[in-house]
């Protein structure tokens, strides 16, 4: 079959005015783990074009708040959120929340970031495995007990060690591979649920 780009999903979400059909993706995990509340804060990494934090904003309503850090700039705008461009290596996420009147510890760390591909599959994989560290680095440091953990991987050889990091940080740890997944992506979706309180470094 044919690669598509402007399927189901991309139609679906420009009828609903979402800035890509990645959205579907999160929304499907959520609606299965039921894990982005009202008034939580959240932590969105690799966060262009912008539609998770979409998505976020609206679940967490008026009193939560979403902060998206990405390497390319987002041009959205929302009473609740703020976009960041830059490294989330470099990014002073304590001083950022304060700017917007939050503090850490945060209730959800989100990662969809993706390695621009090679076309060499053992590299690709090895870059979204190191993507994927990074964001746990982000959440060891930054989620609360009880707090949520989603990232994007490339499946590989690796996946297993991956998730059993997860499982030694949270009580429960699912792997989702949402429907709106294009049949040829290698990608899935690993959730840790309820952080473990002496899980993953101190702040």
């Amino acid at each position: 079959m044919a690669y598509n780009r402007k399927d189901f999903f991309f139609h679906k979400a420009k009828e609903r005015n979402f800035a890509a059909r990645s959205v579907f993706k999160l929304e499907e995990i959520d609606q299965k783990l039921r894990f982005i509340k009202p008034g939580a804060t959240i932590l969105d990494l690799g966060c262009a074009p912008g539609s998770w934090a979409q998505y976020c904003v609206i679940k967490v309503g008026p009193k939560g708040f979403v902060l998206g850090i990405d390497l390319q700039a987002v041009k959205l705008g929302f009473p609740n959120a703020r976009f960041v461009q830059g490294d989330i290596r470099d990014v002073d996420f304590d001083a950022l929340l304060a700017e917007c009147g939050r503090s850490a510890p945060v209730d959800a760390v989100l990662s969809d970031m993706a390695p621009r591909t090679s076309g060499i599959r053992e590299a690709d994989q090895a870059r979204s495995l190191e993507l994927c560290e990074l964001a746990l680095s982000v959440a060891d440091r930054y989620l609360r007990p009880g707090g949520a953990f989603v990232c994007k991987l490339f499946h590989s050889g690796d996946f297993e060690a991956f998730r059993a990091t997860l499982r030694s940080r949270f009580d429960r740890v699912e792997v989702v591979r949402p429907k709106s997944t294009r049949r040829e992506s290698k990608e899935i979706f690993l959730a840790g649920l309820g952080r473990k309180r002496d899980g993953g470094a101190a702040r």
